[in-house]
């Protein structure tokens, strides 16, 4: 396929900018560039986990992304019965009896969950979340999401220790040290807003923190645990100060923020934070913290991080998503270890069951396998190497592959078309082509490049859902037609020419290209 017959035909009716150059070296100096922002991913809460449309999802964004695990809410929510000690049992031949002690935990589900993750080659990602009904200390102090959990602190901290205790041996027993001791062990979820409602929050949660990573480590030290999972990137300097000064085990700092947070909360300042500007801004926040801490080492995980936090069509179902990930990771690279976009699919309960495909769901599969274009820039970022080499221009990501190619990434960043949880069609002129214009140097001889695309006509199912009518519930073969509809555009070959090629990008667009000798 030709380049310009790759473009949206709205997007020729506007003038181009002048062309950006520039020259890439494959054998330029570079530094390490490990794949941070694809290594986790969020998702609807544990049970979804046992739902078999979950499980596909996670095949497909695997093969996709190759990414390690998954975090989720909820491992100790009543519906996954782990805390149980009212159950009776009947052994054959015996009456009816009480539950010893020991066996006032069922970890049926439990398995189920994580033997689930294992078997389709991801590790959990361990949220200790939320309180079961029998242990809290009040026992209906529900949070408003769909399936309510419970965000009370713990009537017994005696009884919490017991079950984080059991929880811990139970799954070394069951999966043995070698494996559990790669998972990390979260402390709850976002307890400076309303999952916690210990009083004070802040106080209560240190509370909640020390003895569960005390409970953890006592039963064995190589459990990997941390916190203190905050919204908008909060107490992350205060939780290091608070677990050094008494001596509390952490293996990690996580913490949490989204392009539309509040810039007042996060960031304390009354300026106006721009959706690209305000994850990378937050990130550089707390590496800074973190290096003036006791713990100037202490690993980084944003384990979540999205364009939105509410559910705006315009920016999470759109490919907008495309330059807005690229110009994210290209900001934060080197500030953090690992960053979990939230979330893999939108297999998702908190606002209530699905209704439509397309609501601005987080996930980049919406609702029966319909892949959006956050999917699919998933998918080509996953193309870029390992090692980033330094480019003078915030529309370029520049990377070594391991075959001694090159990879880069070029977009075309704009705010959404709209904004708000009302979907706006798109216009028919959407802003400005940007022209690149690239030199390659030092590649293997006989390189071809390749080209991929995400933009309005490339991996984008809403124009064809658009023609539908936007069905609330669509048929069988409307579903076939949106799946077709949202796959990947196949990619585009190019030739050099005197060691150049010119791409250009479509308003909102990203594009990925690959050169090297094995492709």
């Amino acid at each position: 396929m030709a380049v310009a017959s790759a473009l949206s035909i709205a997007s020729l009716m506007v003038a181009q900018n002048p062309a950006v150059e520039v020259s890439v070296d494959a054998k330029a100096p570079a530094t390490p560039f490990p794949h941070f922002w694809e290594q986790t991913f969020g998702s609807g809460r544990a049970i979804l986990s046992l739902r078999d449309e979950y499980r596909q999802d996670i095949d497909a964004v695997h093969e996709a992304t190759g990414f390690q695990s998954i975090r989720f809410h909820g491992i100790f929510n009543d519906e996954v019965g782990l805390y149980d000690p009212a159950r009776k049992y009947t052994n054959p031949g015996q009456a009816t009896q009480a539950v010893a002690t020991d066996g006032i935990y069922n970890f049926s589900y439990v398995d189920q969950i994580y033997d689930g993750l294992l078997e389709h080659h991801v590790r959990p990602f361990v949220e200790l979340s939320f309180m079961p009904k029998g242990l809290a200390a009040d026992p209906n102090d529900f949070h408003i999401f769909w399936y309510h959990p419970n965000v009370s602190p713990p009537a017994d901290y005696a009884k919490w220790d017991d079950m984080m205790s059991a929880f811990a041996r139970h799954l070394i027993a069951r999966y043995g040290i070698e494996e559990v001791s790669t998972w990390s062990f979260e402390v709850w979820n976002e307890p400076n807003l309303d999952f916690w409602d210990g009083k004070p929050k802040q106080a209560t949660y240190w509370e909640l923190y020390d003895h569960t990573a005390k409970a953890l480590k006592a039963v064995n030290a190589r459990i990997r645990v941390g916190g203190p999972s905050t919204a908008q990137a909060a107490w992350v300097s205060e939780f290091l100060q608070h677990c050094h000064d008494n001596n509390i085990p952490v293996d990690f700092a996580s913490t949490h923020v989204y392009g539309n947070d509040d810039n007042v909360n996060v960031l304390h300042t009354d300026a106006k934070i721009p959706r690209d500007k305000m994850v990378p801004l937050a990130v550089a926040k707390v590496h800074k913290e973190i290096l003036a801490s006791p713990y100037p080492q202490m690993p980084l995980y944003f384990s979540e991080y999205n364009a939105s936090y509410a559910n705006e069509p315009n920016v999470t179902d759109s490919y907008f998503i495309g330059p807005w990930l690229a110009t994210t990771i290209s900001q934060v690279d080197g500030q953090v270890q690992a960053m979990s976009y939230w979330d893999f699919a939108d297999v998702f309960e908190e606002q209530g069951v699905t209704r439509t495909p397309f609501y601005g769901g987080f996930g980049l599969i919406a609702e029966d396998r319909i892949q959006k274009p956050a999917f699919h820039a998933f998918a080509m970022l996953h193309k870029l190497g390992d090692q980033r080499i330094a480019v003078a221009n915030d529309s370029i990501l520049a990377t070594k592959t391991k075959e001694g190619g090159l990879a880069l990434a070029l977009w075309n960043y704009l705010p959404p078309i709209g904004e708000g949880d009302k979907y706006t069609p798109e216009p028919s002129v959407v802003g400005e082509n940007k022209t690149f214009e690239v030199e390659m140097k030092g590649l293997p001889s006989g390189s071809k490049v390749e080209l991929w695309r995400v933009d309005g006509t490339h991996g984008n199912a809403i124009p064809a859902f658009d023609a539908m009518g936007r069905p609330q519930t669509p048929t069988r073969e409307q579903l076939a037609e949106l799946r077709k509809a949202g796959a990947a555009s196949p990619p585009e070959s190019l030739k050099l020419k005197n060691g150049k090629v010119t791409v250009s990008v479509p308003a909102r667009g990203l594009v990925v290209l690959v050169a090297g000798p094995a492709l």
